[in-house]
């Protein structure tokens, strides 16, 4: 594939994105698609977005639990972008806005100071990082039927679309991140539960990854970004009516209305 190929795909993600309407996944025309074609499609989606006007507050990770590396068969987790729109100020999440959103709650790392890999380890991560947030990431594929492969849900930006960032802000030394617990409740109906352990063991490990995985192009995770670790339960579909309530330990309680 050559440039202008890339630049055409991923404006028919944004298309689609900005529109509200399903496309069909790039693997279909497209099956010999690598995860390096996806990366470059990602870059180019990034880069028109930037030149919209729309500025990058952070990253976000994605599959980064044993069990989806596993039914993807990678070895490592993939990531994504966060724009400034994506974040909601307030309460409700609009359907109108989207196609199909499903929700998954998430610790965020709130960086102190650059980091840069490789070899960045977990205590590097939390000596660096100026507060761990709860976080609610409501990811959107853009697909049919939310159904695609990996260098797909790579191209279309991880499925980001947007993120409830809590106020509950602490210290990275004043818990253990791995033992952080979560539930998640619709309409007072506990749905799920996780803990940060089911993010590559630990959320920190995350990040570590990430620079590593920045670091081979040549880029850094920079001090003030927000950092989406993944998802510590399943991502849950979303209907018009429900509230959404998470609650994890040590760091509070979100709550949001899905309206149409």
């Amino acid at each position: 594939m050559d440039r202008n190929q890339y630049i055409s795909i991923a404006q028919r993600l944004i298309d689609a994105e900005v529109g509200k309407r399903e496309v069909t996944r790039i693997t279909t025309e497209h099956p010999d698609l690598t995860v390096d074609d996806a990366y470059r499609i990602q870059e180019e989606l990034v880069g028109i977005k930037l030149g919209q006007g729309y500025r990058i507050i952070g990253t976000k990770m994605g599959l980064t639990s044993p069990a989806k590396m596993k039914q993807m068969r990678v070895e490592e987790p993939i990531y994504g972008y966060i724009f400034d729109y994506m974040v909601v100020d307030g309460n409700v999440l609009k359907l109108s806005e989207l196609i199909h959103p499903k929700v998954e709650a998430e610790i965020a790392f709130i960086l102190g100071e650059d980091l840069e890999g490789p070899g960045v380890t977990i205590e590097q991560v939390l000596a660096a990082a100026e507060y761990v947030v709860p976080a609610l990431e409501m990811i959107d594929s853009r697909y049919e039927n939310f159904q695609f492969t990996l260098p797909d849900v790579i191209a279309d930006n991880t499925s980001a679309s947007r993120v409830f960032i809590g106020s509950a802000m602490r210290k990275p030394a004043d818990l253990e991140l791995d033992l952080v617990g979560v539930t998640l409740a619709v309409n007072g109906e506990l749905k799920d539960l996780g803990s940060g352990a089911a993010v590559l063991g630990h959320p920190a490990q995350s990040v570590a990854m990430l620079a590593g995985m920045l670091s081979r192009k040549g880029l850094k995770l920079k001090a003030g970004q927000v950092i989406l670790t993944g998802g510590m339960t399943e991502a849950l579909m979303l209907s018009p009516g429900d509230t959404v309530t998470v609650k994890w330990d040590g760091l509070g309680t979100m709550e949001f209305r899905v309206e149409e």
